[in-house]
């Protein structure tokens, strides 16, 4: 059992930049891939971007070029720099592993953290 625990998260001013931090215990966290999505009031839950147990990473297109995802396996952590943040990034943040690798369908994640909320004003 995988427990995930993220922060970070805060109010910010458009342009901003905010690192989110996702922590990990109980499970071989160099095994996991790891995700995070978010989710925005009234919205469905989407994937944001995602880091293999190698290394790889993946973005959505909403955020490629401006966000990125590093791991710390010594840490047991996994980060989101979020740079140049719009009012559209405004929704609350969640990590997520999987042993199965990543994959861009949020809820196809086995364990989840609580979610930390980002919002961005105009």
């Amino acid at each position: 059992q995988v427990q995930l625990v993220e922060s970070g998260g805060g109010l910010v001013q458009a342009g901003d930049s905010l690192r989110l931090s996702c922590a990990a215990s109980g499970g071989a966290f160099d095994t996991y891939a790891l995700a995070w999505s978010r989710q925005a009031p009234g919205k469905e839950r989407e994937f944001v971007a995602g880091i293999s147990a190698n290394g790889l990473t993946y973005y959505s297109d909403s955020v490629k070029g401006r966000f990125t995802v590093s791991r710390d396996n010594a840490k047991n952590t996994v980060f989101l720099q979020m740079n140049s943040l719009k009012p559209e990034d405004t929704a609350v943040y969640y990590c997520a592993a999987d042993a199965a690798g990543v994959r861009t369908k949020p809820y196809e994640y086995d364990y989840w953290g609580q979610g930390t909320q980002v919002t961005v004003s105009s």
